[in-house]
């Protein structure tokens, strides 16, 4: 990849014992300020988690996420190893990955801006793994109809043999939503998009029934990914 290349990374941080996930908690508010001092990045939000393989209504107190857009790969790495919001993250947790992302292509809007600007260069390498993030504000007035539908997704998505990592991530609980996952390749990410079933059917109730006032879906090329999860490397 170029130098000038875009690079997005999600940083992952598991939490244990009730005082270290308050901390964790507490950064929600406190970390934003902090993040904000940091020049080179261009966007960036933190996440809460949930339990479940995609949108999800109920929250894991352990889990928090960074997402950060860079320039560039070098200046994303030194800043996630040199920075000391990130250096606190990792003190306090018990374990930490970060994935480091190219853009490929991103279409919608996330606070009324599109933060991901995919490479010029059409992505050919079919047996490279791809990521896949989808993002809504959810409109109040069908929220139960939509959380209805989730349960059903997430089981597809958990019993997909090819998913690499998933994970359902919110930046606020039952409003504001993310999904995250990593896949082989470009060809077990389209067929899961493709399959007939409760995602399909899920997303078809979206567009006829217009439940998102605000949406993006981003896909990324996986370049590379530093610490462990769930006491192993990912990928």
């Amino acid at each position: 990849m170029k130098q000038n290349e875009q690079i997005v990374a999600i940083s992952f941080f598991r939490f244990e014992g009730v005082f270290q996930k308050l901390w964790a908690f507490s950064q929600m508010g406190f970390a934003r300020k902090k993040l904000k001092k940091i020049k080179q990045i261009s966007f960036f939000k933190l996440f809460g988690s949930g339990i479940g393989e995609g949108f999800t209504p109920y929250p894991n107190t352990s889990v928090y996420a960074i997402l950060s857009v860079w320039n560039n790969l070098g200046e994303a790495e030194n800043n996630i190893e040199e920075r000391k919001i990130y250096e606190n993250y990792r003190t306090h947790s018990i374990e930490n990955w970060t994935v480091f992302l190219s853009p490929i292509s991103s279409k919608g809007y996330w606070d009324k801006t599109n933060p991901f600007k995919p490479n010029k260069n059409e992505f050919k390498k079919k047996d490279h793994m791809l990521a896949a993030l989808t993002r809504a504000t959810i409109k109040p007035k069908i929220m139960l109809k939509f959380w209805s539908k989730v349960p059903a997704i997430s089981k597809v998505i958990g019993n997909d043999k090819n998913v690499l990592f998933k994970m359902g991530l919110g930046e606020i609980p039952w409003f504001h939503q993310v999904t995250f996952s990593i896949w082989p390749n470009a060809k077990t990410m389209a067929d899961f998009a493709r399959k007939d079933g409760p995602h399909a059917k899920a997303i078809k109730s979206v567009r006829e029934g217009n439940w998102f006032s605000e949406e993006l879906y981003a896909r990324f090329e996986v370049i590379k990914a530093i610490g462990k999860w769930c006491g192993k490397s990912v990928i």
